[in-house]
């Protein structure tokens, strides 16, 4: 099985192939976006690019996650990342993402997030998606507030990020809400 494409009104979700390299490099190795997601270490090298592109179609097909490029439709550039880790035994998943500086602001996230959380919820039949970040990042909180996300916590020193104890702050989507804002959303 392969991985879908999804489309929004501005982007084109795919999945990564090896000719974004340059652009993931350039992108996501600049630190003001790399320092504040858990699994992407600075600096951010050809090697670090490698693997993770090479590593995304068995992720898919192993049931682990999906994570995908997005690019504008318009120019085809290359804009950020978004994503879901599986996790089957509970019926759920979890959702990252990440947008380069230069496009910081413009709704791309959002909007990529919400294909994204469509897509796993119409495919997998979770009963939730739930996101989490750093507290010093309060973009990625709006985000998941704009998919209809509900608060549910911080937790405190939760991870260690560069030598540093980050408190996380915890967000969730269940599937009934989710359902409620989709028809809501088609009326």
């Amino acid at each position: 099985m392969s991985q879908p494409t999804l489309t929004t009104s501005r982007l084109i979700v795919r999945p990564y192939q090896m000719e974004d390299k340059p652009e993931l490099i350039d992108l996501i190795g600049d630190p003001l976006v790399s320092k504040p997601l858990l699994i992407v270490p600075y600096p951010y090298t050809e090697k670090d690019a490698d693997e993770w592109i090479n590593s995304r179609q068995v992720a898919f097909e192993a049931g682990e996650s999906a994570q995908f490029v997005v690019t504008s439709k318009v120019s085809g550039v290359l804009l950020g990342g978004c994503g879901v880790i599986m996790i089957p035994k509970f019926n759920m998943a979890e959702i990252g993402y990440w947008v380069g500086r230069k496009f910081w602001g413009q709704g791309y996230t959002t909007e990529a997030a919400r294909a994204v959380v469509d897509w796993a919820f119409d495919n997998f039949g979770l009963n939730r998606i739930y996101a989490r970040y750093d507290v010093n990042n309060p973009a990625s909180g709006r985000v998941m507030q704009k998919l209809g996300m509900q608060s549910e916590g911080i937790l405190r020193q939760h991870v260690l990020k560069d030598g540093v104890y980050c408190d996380m702050a915890y967000y969730g989507l269940l599937r009934s809400e989710w359902l409620k804002k989709v028809v809501n959303t088609t009326l």
